[in-house]
This record gives C-alpha cells, structure tokens and sequence, in this order.
C-alpha cells in the first residue's frame, strides 16, 4: 500500500529557513512525480512545487519561486522541499503527493495526484 509522510514542519521566524522530508513506502517513487501542496487556514489548498520523477522537472508557483525549491533521493523513496525566506504567509499544512507518471510529468494540479500524505504544520511567526 502507497504511504507518504511528511515530516519537518514546525516554528519558524521570518526570513528563516526550514526542509521538510515526504518519505514514501509501499512503491517504487521512481516511477511516481511528487507535489507539494499547502493549505493555509480558510484557504484552498495551493499547489507550491512539482518535481519529476528523475528531479529534474521542477515547476513552482510564483508565490514561492527563489524562495522554495525541491529535490528527491529515489533510493531512499524520499523527497524534500527546501523553504527559504520565509514569510508570515507561507504558514500552512504543507502535503506531498504522488502520482505514477511519465519521466516528465509535473504538475501542481491538485485533483492530478491520487495519493496523500498527512501534511505536516509549518508556522512562521516571531
């Protein structure tokens, strides 16, 4: 059975810095695209940042490019999601998803990805 955690949410001031992991079981995540997704209190949840399967398809929302960025350890059926800058507005539950797709495929499309992780807070706040 596919499974992702995320983990390394937490406090962070502004204009800090903070990783999060999306660990995966139960699949190959070679073979799987991840996104990451935010929701912030009475929002909708955001597509923030897609990485392809070999990590070198990266798209990210203008709300967080020079400031986010990702990457992925296949062998270790993990990847991560750099935060830099941070800013009050980033704080939110931050998700990763995957879905089996072409060495290519990339997408910040929430209703493109099949399976969830159980997001994990991130809070930026002095």
């Amino acid at each position: 059975q596919l499974q992702l955690a995320e983990i390394g949410g937490g406090l962070v001031e502004p204009g800090g810095s903070l990783r999060l992991s999306c660990v995966g079981s139960g699949f190959k995540m070679d073979y799987y695209a991840i996104g990451w997704f935010r929701q912030a209190p009475g929002k909708e949840r955001e597509g923030v940042l897609c990485i392809g399967r070999a990590g070198i398809t990266i798209d990210a929302a203008d709300s967080v490019k020079g400031r986010f960025t990702a990457s992925r350890d296949n062998a270790r059926s993990t990847a991560y999601l750099f935060m830099k800058n941070l800013k009050p507005e980033d704080t939110a539950v931050y998700y990763c998803a995957a879905v089996q797709a072409s060495s290519r495929y990339c997408s910040r499309v929430e209703s493109d990805f099949r399976s969830w992780g159980q997001g994990t807070q991130v809070t930026v706040s002095s």
